[in-house]
């Protein structure tokens, strides 16, 4: 799927999940909801960090775009020294390793054991990087070309302030779920695993699936695309996404925080 439709699965998936605590007794403070959206909406563009013309790869300019053949080159080697007799030869890393749970999960463990670890400065950095990838994503068109680069940055660094001004404040949730002294924050995790498994389920739609399962082997091969059906599958950018798929998430997101503010 692009960007835009990425960050809203994103958005939706936490909406849904504040939806879902609140239901059960446990409603999440509206700032975490917040926070939360907003982060999973920006690392369901992550996983697209092993793509040069990706979202994410021109988010933060030359860093990304390092970092993105620092990727590149490392979900590549990882799938030839992983890959089975029946999954293909290529040439490139895109839709490999980023694109499977194990990534997800390694990905918000390490953030969590950052944001418990680094302060308040690794929060900051925490919340910026997202709160850019949220931008970039949910504003796709807004934000796009060099120009409005700074202007993102400055929209995400002041929003990142804020919002951690806002968690700071006792009983707004930087001790949700985690409420043991040293645990603040420990949270910020959840909507980023999440956010980069909305990516896989979402590319898993198009033609070409998702490993999702890898390092699970199925059948004589590691990287399995995962994925419904071929008749039911469509190309990233075509109608389904933005006709049917993306109305259907602001839907979703829409009633999950109705329900989860619990609004009547």
């Amino acid at each position: 799927m692009m960007g835009p439709a990425h960050s809203l699965s994103g958005a939706a998936a936490w909406l849904g999940v504040g939806a879902a605590v609140s239901a059960a007794g446990h409603p999440m403070p509206w700032p975490v909801l917040l926070v939360g959206a907003l982060i999973c909406a920006g690392a369901a563009l992550a996983p697209d960090l092993d793509h040069k013309a990706a979202t994410i790869s021109r988010a933060f300019g030359p860093v990304s775009h390092a970092l993105c053949e620092i990727v590149d080159k490392l979900s590549y080697t990882v799938y030839k020294a992983t890959r089975m007799k029946g999954d293909p030869r290529r040439s490139g890393g895109h839709r490999t390793l980023t694109h499977t749970w194990l990534w997800a999960v390694l990905i918000g463990a390490g953030t969590s054991v950052l944001a418990i670890t680094g302060g308040r400065w690794a929060v900051l950095g925490i919340l910026f990087v997202h709160m850019v990838l949220a931008i970039e994503g949910l504003l796709w068109r807004a934000a796009r070309g060099s120009s409005s680069a700074v202007l993102v940055w400055l929209l995400a660094g002041t929003s990142a302030w804020i919002l951690a001004d806002i968690l700071d404040q006792p009983g707004n949730g930087s001790d949700w779920l985690f409420t043991a002294p040293g645990q603040e924050y420990l949270w910020l995790g959840l909507p980023i695993v999440l956010g980069a498994l909305m990516h896989d389920l979402g590319d898993a739609l198009t033609v070409s699936g998702c490993p999702i399962l890898w390092p699970i082997p199925i059948g004589r091969r590691r990287w399995y695309p995962i994925g419904p059906p071929k008749a039911m599958r469509f190309r990233a950018g075509d109608w389904v996404e933005l006709k049917v798929l993306m109305p259907a998430f602001m839907v979703i997101g829409g009633l999950g925080c109705v329900v989860a503010l619990n609004i009547n």
